[in-house]
C-alpha cells in the first residue's frame, strides 16, 4: 500500500469548546442524500461565499481541528444504527472543511484506510476543490475494497468575493486526478452554476472541455439559504436571487443550456454523454453500477442518461413491496399513510435521515409527502421554473 502522509494530528477541541459548537456541527454523523456523512473535522480557511458552513456557524473557523479521533470517528460511523456494511454510500469531510487541505489530508487517508481495512465495499465520496498532487494518487488507488469517487467542485467564478479559491485548481487537479486514475474514480463536480455568474457561453465551453478529463460530469445549483444571503448582503455581493429557498435553485432556462451545450446528436447512445442532474448518478455511473438512489424511478430525470446506463439501473430497479415499505417506514416512525407508487415510497412524518436511510435500502426514491418533487424540477427549489406540470399518471 502507498504510504500516506505523515503529520502530527489535529488537537482536539476542549470540551467548552465543543460547547460552543452549534448542535449540528458537533454531531460528526448526518445522513444526506449521497450517504452518511462523516465530519469529525471542522474549520476551513477557502472562505467559498456559498459554504454551507454559514448555516452551521462556523464560517469564521479558519483553522481545522478535530471534535474525535480518526479511530473514534470510524468506530462511530460503522456503529452508527443508519449505517449498513457494503451498500451505505458514505461522504467524508463535506460540511465544514475539504478533505484534501495540507493539515486534514492525512486524516482523510487515514479514515479511507481504516474503513478499507475492515473490507468495507461501500461507496466512499470525498469532495474537494483543493490540490491534489501525483503521489496524493497513488494513495488513493492503494484501497482495495472501499469503492471510492473524488469529486472535484469547480464553478469558474471569479468574483474573489464569491469564489477566493482560483478554479485553476480546481482545473488542474482534475486533470491529475483522471490521468492517474486506477481505482478510484474522478467526477466533476460543476456547481454551484448560477445564472449571470458562471453560465456565459465561455463557461459551458470549459466545463465541456473538463468533462473529458472525468469519469462523469454533475451539475447543479446554489444553496441559497437565508445565512447565505446574510452573508452575501453584508459582503455587498449582488443578490442572484430574490428569496431563499430551502432546496437548491437551478432555473429551468440554465439546465436547458447547458444541456444545449452538452448535446451531441451524432451520438445515438450518450448524446449528452457522461452528464448528470444528480450526485449518485454521476458516481453510479463511473463506477458501471446501476444509481444507489433509484432515481431510475423519476423517469424524466434520466431523459440525459447514457443508454447503457439507463440498462444497467433499469435492471436493479424493483418497486417495493408496499407491505414491507409500510413495515419499515412504521418502524422508523412515520405516521399517514404510506403510499409505494411508479416513481417514489411517498411518507409522512420521518425527516431527511430515516427517508435516506429507507431509500438507500430499497434502491428506490423516498419522498415527503409534505414537500413534493414536482415534474422535471429533479428535486430543486421552485424558483426560475414556470408553474409545476403535472406528472404522468402513477399507480399505486
Amino acid at each position: 500500500m502507498a504510504t500516506t502522509p505523515t503529520r502530527r494530528p489535529l488537537p482536539l477541541l476542549t470540551t467548552e469548546q465543543l460547547r460552543s459548537l452549534k448542535p449540528e456541527l458537533a454531531t460528526v454523523i448526518e445522513y444526506r442524500k449521497s450517504g452518511l456523512s462523516l465530519n469529525h473535522v471542522v474549520g476551513c480557511p477557502l472562505d467559498c461565499g456559498y459554504c454551507v458552513r454559514h448555516l452551521f456557524g462556523n464560517f469564521e473557523m479558519k483553522v481545522p481541528r478535530a471534535l474525535m479521533t480518526d479511530e473514534e470517528a470510524v468506530t462511530a460511523l460503522t456503529g452508527h444504527a443508519y449505517f449498513r456494511p457494503h451498500r451505505t454510500p458514505v461522504q467524508l469531510f463535506n460540511r465544514a472543511t475539504d478533505p484534501m487541505l495540507p493539515v486534514v489530508k492525512p486524516h482523510t487517508f487515514n479514515v479511507l484506510r481504516l474503513l478499507d481495512e475492515r473490507g468495507l465495499t461501500n461507496h466512499v465520496l470525498v469532495i474537494t476543490r483543493w490540490r491534489v498532487e501525483p503521489e496524493d494518487c497513488d494513495v488513493l488507488n492503494s484501497f482495495r475494497n472501499i469503492r471510492l469517487t473524488i469529486l472535484v467542485t469547480h464553478s469558474g467564478i471569479t468574483d474573489q468575493r464569491i469564489e477566493p479559491v482560483d478554479s485553476a485548481i480546481a482545473e488542474a487537479r482534475l486533470r491529475t486526478l483522471y490521468a492517474h486514475a486506477d481505482r478510484y474514480r474522478t467526477v466533476l463536480y460543476w456547481r454551484p452554476v448560477v445564472p449571470g455568474l458562471n453560465d456565459t457561453d465561455a463557461h459551458l465551453h470549459q466545463a465541456r472541455e473538463l468533462a473529458g478529463h472525468a469519469h462523469a460530469t454533475v451539475f447543479t445549483g446554489l444553496f441559497f439559504r437565508a445565512e447565505i444571503a446574510a452573508y452575501y448582503k453584508a459582503h455587498g455581493i449582488p443578490a442572484p436571487y430574490e428569496g431563499t429557498a430551502r432546496r437548491k435553485i437551478m432555473p429551468e432556462d440554465s439546465e436547458q443550456r447547458i444541456l444545449r451545450a452538452f448535446h451531441d446528436p451524432t451520438n445515438t447512445e450518450a448524446p449528452y454523454g457522461p452528464l448528470f442532474r444528480k450526485t449518485s448518478c454521476g458516481v453510479a455511473y463511473a463506477h458501471g453500477e446501476p444509481d444507489y438512489n433509484g432515481h431510475y424511478g423519476i423517469r424524466e430525470l434520466c431523459d440525459i442518461c447514457p443508454t447503457a446506463q439507463l440498462g444497467l439501473c433499469a435492471s436493479a430497479w424493483q418497486k417495493p413491496d408496499s407491505a414491507e415499505a409500510t413495515r419499515e417506514a412504521r418502524a422508523l416512525g412515520a405516521a399517514g399513510d404510506v403510499e409505494v407508487t411508479d416513481r417514489a415510497i411517498i411518507v409522512e412524518g420521518l425527516d431527511e435521515p430515516p427517508r435516506y436511510y429507507l431509500q438507500h435500502g430499497f434502491g428506490y426514491q423516498c419522498h415527503d409527502r409534505a414537500k413534493p418533487h414536482h415534474h422535471r424540477r429533479h428535486g430543486r427549489a421552485d424558483v426560475g421554473w414556470s408553474p409545476a406540470e403535472q406528472p404522468p399518471r402513477e399507480s399505486p
